[in-house]
C-alpha cells in the first residue's frame, strides 16, 4: 500500500488489517510498516507504548517477542475507521510454542493504521 492520502483515503479498514496480519505472519516489515501512520500509535498490555513508525519497525525486527506464528482471525468488525478484530495467535516465545486468544483495536486515519491496541491475557506480546 502507498504512503499518500490519495491512495489510501478509500481504503477498506478491514482489508487493511487483513493485510497487516498478512505481513506480520509472512515477516515483511517494510510493507507492514507502510501500513501505519508516520505518527501511529501502538499499545500493547503492561508495556510501553510504541510511537512513529520507526519504532515501529525497530519493534518488529528486535524487539517482539514472538516470533515464527501466525495469526487465525475469527472476527472482524468496522465501524467507520475503526476495525475490532478478535483471533487466535500461534507460534514461538521465549523459544516454547505457544497459541493464545487476542483481541485488537485499529483506529484508521486516511486509509492507514494511526492507533493499535492489543488485548490478551498474557504479560507480554
Amino acid at each position: 500500500m502507498a504512503d499518500t492520502d490519495t491512495d489510501t483515503a478509500d481504503a477498506d479498514p478491514e482489508a487493511v488489517v487483513r493485510d497487516y496480519y498478512d505481513a506480520v505472519d509472512a515477516e515483511r516489515y517494510d510493507e507492514l510498516v507502510s501500513l501505519f501512520t508516520d505518527d501511529v500509535r501502538y499499545e500493547r498490555p503492561g508495556q510501553g507504548s510504541i510511537s512513529g513508525r520507526e519504532e515501529l519497525r525497530e519493534f518488529y525486527l528486535t524487539g517482539r517477542p514472538l516470533e515464527d506464528g501466525s495469526h487465525e482471525i475469527h472476527d472482524i468488525l468496522v465501524d467507520g475507521t475503526t476495525a475490532a478484530v478478535r483471533g487466535t495467535f500461534s507460534g514461538v516465545q521465549d523459544g516454547e510454542r505457544v497459541e493464545f486468544d487476542f483481541a485488537d483495536v485499529h483506529e484508521l486515519e486516511k486509509g492507514q493504521i494511526a492507533r493499535r491496541y492489543t488485548f490478551t491475557d498474557r504479560d507480554e506480546v
